[in-house]
């Protein structure tokens, strides 16, 4: 997939797109280094030349930071689904320079490259597949001076590939981040929260990074909906206490509490990143609600089978407890079942036990309906688009009962 819309423009742009937050600075690796940590060397918040050409870091003092990020060696990293950056442009020329992992330049490895989408004023006007080792998008180029929202955002998941942004360049004034939204909503998910499938209605179809799509997905509509920003944990295949299972065995290593307090998993190789050795710096921004979408992989292991559905409720409370333990005031929302509900009572008696347990009322439970054939149907029997927006607007109508309630 390549889809690359040139944009010359004659006049100023008008309109703002959705926005994301992240306040990834001071996240620490594995190596001692910082995540997503300021550095020096571009030019903040001073006035330039229109005819300039200046070099920007993708650093928080330029750019709005979406989703969990790692800034090392002066190059921002993007795994997770809906990561990326955000900053208003006034000017007439803007590129962004974007840095492919190992899995890049691999033409058999087409089905796992990163997609990346850029938007101007909400617009997507880049679609495209990561497939080189490094890549300059020109954004914008025009005689005239344009003033618009630029934000990159990746498309598809951490676990197959990852994507680093190591410049931006901008002729006209100081690019700089916008604002934050006055809610922040985490998604801590599997592939229904990444968007699998969702630009493929053959459901006898299988995974590819071609066809994921974050964006059409239920939790950024829903944070869409919500006028909020949002940070996703994401993995497909994922659950509590086993990943998909096509025999009934366990598949223990594909867990996402494992995973919870880091940048996510990636399987492939970029440079000094690698998501699962960076630890998520929770001191930063804490999310107000947080909305966990995690079973549908485990009922493929537990079927009704009712130690196992038991064990699964046990984990779940435990993994309430961690997420409890690194956001002391968010408001937690367990959901389940659009793509079949048969373990949404172990998550209402997770929930239940948590709040037996601990005596507090800020845990949550919502049942979703299951997908429906008129709907249609993404790769694998995924949820449509069609289904991720009703899914939104039964989430969004949730957070908004138990926020204001």
């Amino acid at each position: 997939m390549r889809k690359i819309i040139s944009l010359i423009l004659a006049c100023t742009l008008a309109g703002i797109g959705l926005t994301a937050c992240s306040d990834a600075g001071g996240n620490q690796g594995a190596d001692g280094t910082k995540a997503s940590e300021s550095g020096n060397g571009t030019t903040v918040g001073t006035s330039v030349s229109p005819s300039e050409e200046i070099s920007y870091k993708p650093t928080e003092e330029n750019v709005k930071l979406l989703g969990r990020t790692a800034y090392i060696d002066d190059v921002l990293y993007c795994g997770l689904s809906g990561t990326g950056v955000e900053f208003t442009f006034k000017g007439t020329e803007c590129s962004i320079t974007v840095k492919g992992d190992s899995g890049s330049t691999n033409s058999s490895n087409s089905d796992n490259q990163a997609r990346i989408g850029i938007y101007v004023n909400g617009e997507r006007i880049i679609d495209d597949m990561v497939d080189k080792s490094e890549e300059i998008y020109s954004v914008i180029d025009s005689e005239t001076e344009v003033e618009a929202t630029i934000s990159l955002v990746k498309l598809s998941e951490a676990a197959n590939s990852t994507i680093g942004i190591s410049e931006i360049k901008a002729k006209g004034e100081a690019i700089k981040p916008t604002a934050s939204k006055d809610m922040l909503v985490e998604f801590i998910g599997d592939s229904i929260t990444c968007g699998y499938g969702v630009d493929d209605p053959d459901k006898n179809h299988h995974f590819s990074t071609k066809t994921e799509d974050v964006t059409k997905a239920y939790g950024y509509l829903t944070a869409q909906k919500l006028d909020a920003d949002y940070s996703m944990v994401s993995l497909s295949g994922y659950g509590i206490i086993s990943g998909y299972s096509g025999d009934g065995k366990k598949v223990a290593i594909q867990t996402l509490p494992q995973y919870y307090d880091k940048l996510g998993y990636s399987w492939s190789a970029n440079g000094s990143f690698s998501p699962s050795k960076v630890d998520w710096d929770f001191s930063k921004r804490q999310p107000d609600v947080i909305v966990v979408n995690l079973g549908t992989n485990d009922d493929s292991y537990t079927k009704d089978k009712k130690e196992l559905q038991e064990e699964f409720s046990a984990a779940y409370t435990e993994f309430i407890k961690q997420i409890r333990e690194k956001n002391p005031n968010a408001k937690i929302l367990c959901i389940l079942g659009v793509m079949g509900d048969r373990l949404y009572p172990y998550v209402e008696e997770a929930v239940k036990r948590y709040t037996d347990e601990t005596g507090e009322t800020n845990v949550f439970s919502l049942r979703l309906a299951p997908q429906s054939a008129k709907d249609g149907y993404g790769a694998d029997w995924h949820p449509s688009e069609t289904t991720h927006g009703k899914v939104a607007d039964a989430v969004m109508q949730e957070i908004k009962k138990i926020t204001e309630g």
